[in-house]
């Protein structure tokens, strides 16, 4: 694929097939980080919202946070599907109707992030500034950006343990939210474990 950028046309790798992902894999690629947008129309079909703990928050909080969020989405008829990141926090993933200018997307994440900062401003900041995070959730607006990319659901992590980005359902987030301990990261091979027994979450949730 092909985009336009200020230094000129940049090139990116297309990975639609598995040979294609085993040609990533020989080149050691463990994290693969994507756009929200399509090829070749450049439009973002889809939105992220990125939720960051800052320390001692967790996936605790991020799964009340998540909870709000779908909330206020499905109050603008848009169905969110959770992904724990793989690292410290969750991902939402949600569908658009129509596809969209990542600028438009960006600012519809940025409006959400501000709402939520605004009336749950002791768990929730949409400022970016780290000395700020201290126990909330940063709900990371930007990764809808032209130019920014997010991991991908069922990407590896390069981390201690092999985590990797797993679809959830939401009983699962309602679990986390409920009990600091009803919620963790989970390993590839947990995660394998779930496709073959669960399917894709990401495809169908399991719930609603």
């Amino acid at each position: 694929g092909e985009r336009s950028g200020r230094s000129g046309v940049i090139r990116f790798p297309l990975v639609d097939d598995l040979a294609t992902l085993t040609w990533m894999v020989n080149l050691a690629a463990l994290e693969l980080h994507v756009h929200q947008w399509t090829v070749p129309s450049g439009l973002a079909d889809r939105l992220v919202l990125d939720l960051d703990p800052g320390e001692p928050a967790g996936l605790h909080e991020c799964a009340r946070v998540a909870l709000l969020l779908r909330e206020r989405l499905h109050e603008l008829g848009l169905d969110a599907r959770p992904v724990t990141s793989g690292s410290k926090g969750i991902h939402l993933y949600v569908a658009l109707h129509e596809p969209m200018p990542s600028d438009t997307t960006t600012g519809l994440a940025k409006q959400l992030a501000d709402e939520l900062e605004a009336s749950h401003g002791s768990l929730v900041t949409a400022t970016m500034t780290k000395s700020r995070r201290g126990g909330k959730v940063f709900l990371d607006w930007s990764q809808n950006a032209g130019s920014k990319t997010t991991v991908s659901p069922y990407s590896l992590r390069g981390k201690d343990r092999p985590y990797a980005a797993a679809p959830l359902t939401w009983d699962e987030v309602a679990a986390g939210a409920e009990d600091p301990l009803g919620l963790e990261q989970l390993t590839a091979t947990q995660v394998l474990e779930r496709v073959s027994t669960v399917g894709d979450l990401l495809i169908s949730p399991g719930n609603s």
